[in-house]
């Protein structure tokens, strides 16, 4: 969810409580206003009350409220000194509406006419469940239309200030170190967003001058390293067959070769890794498999006769997927070659190609190999000297450059799958 999402979100649920604090008073402060009204014209209609009546008796024989809104009861002189003043809300039933409907009674001890009266006067009041009703209305029409305020703000202001923060992001997300493409950043008046695009502009010229020396670096130490290591190595095939040697002395020179000849493979392994690391191959084509896999068979031919195994294609179905074509045959041949390393002598290799996997099976050590250990760089599982460690990290490199994945098994054989996106 978005920033600004967020913010309008936190900021309904605020103006939510705020508005509906505020109706809580409001409605109380209404009522109580309400009730002074009230109050002060039954305090106006008993002060009439006691004119009329000096003016005409005759009322203050009017003892109900079915014919008036007031009453007078005749009452004694002890129980007029204890007659307080007192308000009453209570139900009356009302012919018009056919209901029982709330009234306010105000009651009042007077003295008219040589008399002592028990005064009542009765009038309508307002229904509190009708005004808590309309109040409800509009505080929910009132939140709405703020609602509905904080929305079209949000599109329209919050999205323009925010327009250059999102343009950076959109040019973040198809930025690309080895492409060697600038990065644009849209003009703006903040200070937060200036700033922003100048520490990301800067940060990223920094890892663009580090990914170029470090590439440039790379290639160069491979270079300054196979030369020395070729001519180091013809110099001393040269040296065995010129100078007489005995038997010493050429399994010494022997291991010499060897490991040179390992230290060779080695720089090559590691320079290819961090090619594909750094996303140095970059032209791509649909790669048949089935075609690929049958040229890397013919090349393991001699190799899988050395060692008495068979390879054997056990399904065969047009699969093709879209990735640089060298890097593929890398791949292929990797896994290929660790099964043959790796696998026992005389046993078969199994090699099964469908439209979303490829798995090479071989026989090798009776027990599975830990997980952690297979894909490691320079982790070797067998006894063999030539090995650099390097195949499967580095088909496990190319898997993840192309969304491929690749796993290890193990049941009746050693089992690694290279699984294809649907």
């Amino acid at each position: 969810m978005r920033l600004l999402n967020y913010t309008t979100q936190y900021f309904a649920l605020l103006l939510l409580g705020v508005i509906t604090i505020w109706a809580v008073a409001f409605y109380y402060a209404m009522l109580d206003e309400i009730y002074d009204s009230l109050d002060d014209g039954l305090e106006n209609q008993k002060i009439l009350l006691l004119k009329r009546a000096q003016e005409d008796p005759t009322i203050l024989a009017h003892n109900d409220f079915d014919k008036h809104v007031y009453s007078f009861t005749p009452i004694t002189a002890p129980s007029f000194e204890q007659q307080q003043e007192r308000y009453q809300d209570t139900l009356m039933y009302m012919l018009n509406e056919e209901d029982y409907e709330p009234v306010r009674i105000y009651e009042s001890a007077i003295q008219a006419n040589g008399g002592y009266y028990k005064l009542k006067i009765i009038t309508s009041m307002v229904e509190e469940d009708d005004l808590i009703e309309d109040l409800v209305s509009y505080l929910i029409g009132l939140y709405a239309f703020l609602v509905l305020c904080i929305l079209i703000l949000n599109n329209l202001l919050l999205k323009r200030i925010w327009k250059p923060f999102h343009y950076l992001i959109d040019q973040l997300k198809d930025f690309k170190l080895d492409r060697k493409t600038s990065l644009t950043t849209a003009p703006t008046k903040i200070e937060e967003f200036t700033l922003l695009n100048t520490t990301v502009t800067a940060l990223i010229a920094s890892a663009q001058r580090s990914y170029e020396e470090q590439k440039q670096f790379i290639e160069n130490a491979s270079h300054e390293l196979q030369t020395p290591l070729a001519i180091v190595i013809n110099k001393l095939e040269l040296f065995i067959e010129q100078q007489p040697l005995s038997d010493e002395q050429l399994v010494q020179m022997a291991s010499v070769l060897d490991n040179l000849g390992r230290l060779t493979r080695l720089n090559k392994s590691l320079l290819l890794l961090s090619k594909i690391e750094n996303e140095q191959f970059q032209e791509e084509a649909e790669v048949d498999f089935k075609q690929l896999l049958h040229q890397s068979l013919s090349d393991f031919e001699a190799i899988a006769a050395h060692k008495n195994s068979a390879l054997i294609l056990l399904e065969e179905t047009e699969m093709s997927y879209r990735m640089n074509r060298d890097l593929a045959v890398i791949l292929v041949n990797n896994l290929i070659k660790n099964a043959l390393v790796h696998g026992t002598p005389g046993a078969p290799i199994h090699i099964r190609l469908n439209q979303h996997s490829l798995s090479i099976t071989n026989q090798g050590t009776p027990t599975p190999l830990k997980i952690d250990d297979i894909f490691a760089r320079f982790k070797k599982s067998g006894t063999n000297e030539k090995s650099t460690g390097l195949g499967l990290p580095i088909a496990q490199a190319i898997a993840v450059k192309y969304q491929l994945q690749l796993t290890y098994s193990y049941t009746e054989g050693h089992q690694f799958t290279l699984t294809f996106p649907i």
